[in-house]
C-alpha cells in the first residue's frame, strides 16, 4: 500500500479525495446524488488517497452524509428565497452542474488561484445550471476576504455562505474571523460542518500519515454553542454518524455506536463526533 502523506500536500488535495467518493457514491445504483463530473476531477491522486487511507475509513460514509445533508439544505434554502450562494474554500465541489438550481440565480465560487485554475480547465466543457462565477481569493488575508465579500454580496437580498469541509482546518481566531465578516444583512444562512475535540484526535492519530499537511485543528469543547456564542442561530444541525445511519450508509460494524446515546451537541465530549448544521442570524 503506497504512502499518502506526499499524496496530500496541501489542505487543497482533499478536495481531490472527497471529490473520489462523490463519484463513487454516484455509481451506486441507489445514490444519494448524482455527480458525472466527480470522477474527472478527482483523478489519479484522488484514488491513490483514497486507496492508501486506512481499511476502516475508506468507505466515505461521513463525506457521503455530508454532501446530502447540505445538497438537501441548499434546496430547502432557494425554496425559501435564497437568491446568491456564496461557497468559500469551494474545492472541487460540482453543486452548480449537479443541482437542480433556477438559472436566475447567482453562485459564487471562491477558492485559491490555482485550484481553480484547474477546475476551470477540468470542466471548460460543461455548463453550470445557474449564474456561475469563480474569484481567486486567499481567505485567511482579511483585506482580501472582505473585498471579496462586499463584491460577491453587493445586490443580494438572502444569501446561503457554504463553508463545506473548511472549518476544521482554521485556527480558532480565524474562525472567529469568518463568522464576524459574514454576519451581514445580506447573508440569511451559513452552512457549515465541523469536528469535535474527539473526533480532532481521533483523525489526527489513525490518519497521521494522510492529514501530516492539513491536520484538523479546530474541534470546539462546545460545539455548537460555539457559534451561538458568536451571535448564530442553529436553525437545523444533525450528527454525520446518525445522517450515515439514516441514509443507509454507515458501515456494518459502525451502527450500534447510533443505536446508543449520543453526545451533546453543545458539549460533544471526547467521543468522536462531527456535524453539519445550518445557522441563521
Amino acid at each position: 500500500m503506497p504512502d499518502a502523506g506526499p499524496l496530500i500536500t496541501h489542505v487543497s488535495d482533499t478536495a481531490r479525495w472527497t471529490a473520489l467518493y462523490r463519484a463513487t457514491e454516484s455509481a451506486r445504483a441507489d445514490a444519494l446524488f448524482s455527480d458525472p463530473l466527480a470522477a474527472r476531477l478527482a483523478g489519479e491522486q484522488g484514488r491513490a488517497i483514497v486507496a492508501s487511507a486506512p481499511l476502516s475509513s475508506r468507505n466515505g460514509w461521513w463525506l457521503i452524509a455530508r454532501t446530502k445533508i447540505i445538497d438537501d439544505a441548499i434546496a430547502a434554502a432557494i425554496a425559501d428565497g435564497c437568491d446568491r450562494v456564496l461557497n468559500l474554500a469551494a474545492g472541487l465541489d460540482t453543486r452548480p452542474y449537479r443541482l437542480d438550481l433556477p438559472p436566475e440565480i447567482t453562485w459564487i465560487e471562491a477558492d485559491l488561484a490555482p485550484l481553480l485554475a484547474e477546475k476551470t480547465q477540468l470542466l471548460a466543457d460543461q455548463t453550470p445550471r445557474c449564474r456561475l462565477t469563480r474569484s481567486a481569493v486567499d481567505l485567511s488575508d482579511p483585506a482580501a476576504r472582505d473585498a471579496f465579500l462586499n463584491d460577491a454580496l453587493d445586490g443580494a437580498g438572502k444569501a446561503l455562505v457554504l463553508t463545506e469541509g473548511l472549518l476544521m482546518y482554521l485556527q480558532e481566531r480565524d474562525v472567529a474571523a469568518l463568522s464576524a465578516a459574514i454576519k451581514r444583512p445580506e447573508v440569511a444562512w451559513w452552512m457549515i460542518d465541523f469536528s469535535g475535540p474527539g473526533l480532532k484526535r481521533l483523525m489526527n492519530k489513525k490518519m497521521s500519515g494522510m492529514l501530516q499537511n492539513a491536520p484538523f485543528v479546530f474541534a470546539p469543547d462546545n460545539g455548537l454553542a460555539y457559534f451561538e456564542e458568536q451571535g448564530w442561530h442553529v436553525q437545523h444541525a444533525e450528527s454525520l454518524l446518525l445522517a450515515a445511519n439514516r441514509f443507509r450508509r454507515l458501515p456494518f460494524f459502525m451502527r450500534p455506536v447510533a443505536w446508543g446515546p449520543q453526545p451533546n451537541p453543545r458539549q460533544p465530549g471526547r467521543r468522536p463526533w462531527s456535524a453539519a448544521a445550518l445557522l441563521t442570524h
